[in-house]
């Protein structure tokens, strides 16, 4: 009588509880126009892979230039911008005083340093998109809620664009400008790359220009061959920066000398220059954290208020 007492209870739809809902696995779209866009999609990714066979740069996953695993990697490198002037001499005053401040999204090793460099030498465009990602979260720790600032990108050399065929950080502020990313932003191709560059004295081959980039040269020796390299651009369809606050965007620091030859050539035409923000710094200090502190919120010639970077409270 109990059990079946129990059976008939355990039957009864108003005390026996209700049904678990059922595992919710993709299926099919309803509208057959998202059906269709969604396998031709999925198709030319195939055909794609198989005309034009690529691998992740950084764990070598087939048919992805960036897997997921490496993607995620790199999202959570630029996930807490930090404060690098303290590691570039060339920014930094003979006091300790901060001359100009520098936001970083991270620190160029692992799978940023890798995705820079495929980027940068390899022309792998399709990772313009992530790299972007990291700058925007830089440019949002750096400034805040300021607005109506003016970003300026470092030019690259003629002889760099003809080799490359584009602009790094040029190309990354244009992504980011057409998807609408950086609002209260303007981007101005201000800077120039000048026809007579800084000579530096090679040891035991005399005296002679340099025709490749700053890569393996001293810290002096890259003060040396930047120094007056920029000039602003002159003529009728030239930005201005005359008296517009400006944050300079580069893609790599190191010892600081072209972010400091930027802010100098700015300056020189009467920018206010707050700072600089950058996809990855070489030296991170031992605390990666942005700070407090506002780059657009220093004064006129650069200098911060406060010596020291202010801390999380």
């Amino acid at each position: 009588m109990k059990d079946t007492a129990r059976r008939g209870q355990a039957a009864d739809p108003d005390v026996a509880p209700p049904a678990p809902p059922a595992a919710r696995h993709r299926g099919s779209y309803v509208r057959p126009l998202a059906r269709l866009s969604d396998r031709t999609a999925s198709a030319a990714a195939e055909v794609l892979a198989l005309a034009m066979p690529v691998d992740c740069i950084c764990c070598g996953a087939e048919d992805a230039v960036l897997c997921g695993a490496c993607s995620r990697q790199l999202r959570l490198l630029t996930l807490r911008p930090f404060r690098a002037e303290l590691q570039a001499p060339a920014l930094m005053d003979m006091d300790g005083s901060v001359l100009l401040p520098v936001v970083a999204a991270g620190a160029y090793r692992a799978e940023l340093a890798q995705c820079l460099l495929s980027f940068k030498s390899h022309g792998q465009g399709r990772l313009a998109g992530e790299l972007a990602r990291g700058l925007v979260r830089a440019l949002h720790a750096a400034v805040g809620r300021e607005q109506a600032l003016v970003l300026v990108p470092v030019p690259t050399s003629a002889a760099a664009f003809r080799k490359r065929g584009f602009s790094p950080v040029h190309l990354l502020l244009r992504r980011l400008v057409r998807a609408d990313a950086i609002p209260g932003f303007t981007v101005a191709d201000a800077l120039r790359k000048t026809t007579q560059p800084g000579r530096y004295r090679m040891p035991r081959a005399g005296l002679r220009y340099l025709a490749g980039g700053q890569k393996g040269l001293s810290r002096g020796a890259r003060s040396r061959r930047v120094r007056g390299s920029m000039r602003t651009r002159a003529g009728p369809w030239s930005p201005s920066v005359a008296g517009r606050p400006c944050i300079i965007v580069d893609d790599v620091l190191t010892t600081g000398a072209t972010v400091a030859e930027a802010a100098r050539a700015l300056r020189a035409a009467g920018a206010l220059v707050g700072g600089a923000v950058v996809v990855a710094a070489t030296r991170p200090p031992a605390t990666a954290d942005a700070g407090a502190s506002n780059p657009a919120l220093a004064g006129p010639n650069g200098r911060e208020q406060k010596n020291k970077p202010e801390k999380d409270e």
